[in-house]
């Protein structure tokens, strides 16, 4: 009989976990991956020598790197804009994407400076801010064009080492209406790699805790000199 009420504990705890769990998707799903419903952005700008140096340590030279990687001195690109939920984010909304014109990915290269990248962008993130392809990369222009890049990191032609904190403060500076709440500073083991600022649908800056969590710890990074410096 104690078996009996035993396995009908465990039952009974199984159906609840069950129902809780299909509670927990039902919510998550109800807008997962719904093209155009999302709370707000991260503008992702990559400082692209860190890239290129790590690309060069894994000793990948494909025509991806190589378009970013080669004689342009570049130092902060658009990595990509993505659409947020204020926890986790959408990804391919639409499967299969709808192809993106090569005019429109051509137009990029000044901002994105790698075909790969752009497309996978699109496919990826693009598709779920509810923009046509041109509406979305013109809205990745905007965005871009609301952040100014502090004058120290244009013309970077020595190595630098610098505190994350202090990286974000300089961005602050030079962006009036910007709070730490609002940027985060990612990096691998020593390097710096991207800066992400988080913006509203109409492209104001905006807080953004999660984004804010995931950011480097580390006391210091490195930045690599510009290709050229």
């Amino acid at each position: 009989m104690p078996r009996l009420v035993t396995i009908s504990r465990f039952l009974i705890s199984l159906a609840v976990f069950s129902l809780s769990c299909t509670g927990i998707a039902t919510a998550q799903d109800r807008r997962q991956n719904a093209p155009g419903d999302f709370d707000f952005y991260v503008l992702s700008l990559s400082w692209s020598p860190s890239f290129c140096e790590a690309a060069s340590e894994r000793g990948n030279n494909g025509r991806g790197t190589q378009a970013q990687c080669g004689g342009r001195p570049f130092s902060f690109v658009v990595h990509g804009l993505w659409p947020q939920y204020e926890r986790g984010f959408p990804e391919y909304c639409e499967r299969p994407s709808p192809r993106l014109a090569r005019n429109i990915m051509t137009s990029m290269l000044d901002l994105m400076p790698a075909p790969g990248l752009i497309y996978n962008e699109w496919d990826k993130h693009g598709t779920c801010s509810g923009l046509g392809e041109r509406a979305y990369f013109e809205t990745i222009r905007k965005a871009r064009a609301a952040v100014k890049i502090p004058d120290e990191f244009l013309q970077l032609s020595e190595p630098k080492t610098i505190a994350p904190d202090d990286l974000e403060a300089a961005f602050i500076k030079a962006n009036p209406g910007l709070s730490s709440s609002a940027i985060a500073v990612t990096c691998d083991s020593q390097r710096l790699g991207e800066v992400r600022i988080c913006l509203s649908k109409d492209l104001q800056f905006r807080s953004c805790e999660e984004i804010d969590r995931r950011a480097c710890r580390r006391d210091q990074v490195l930045m690599p000199p510009m290709r050229g410096g």
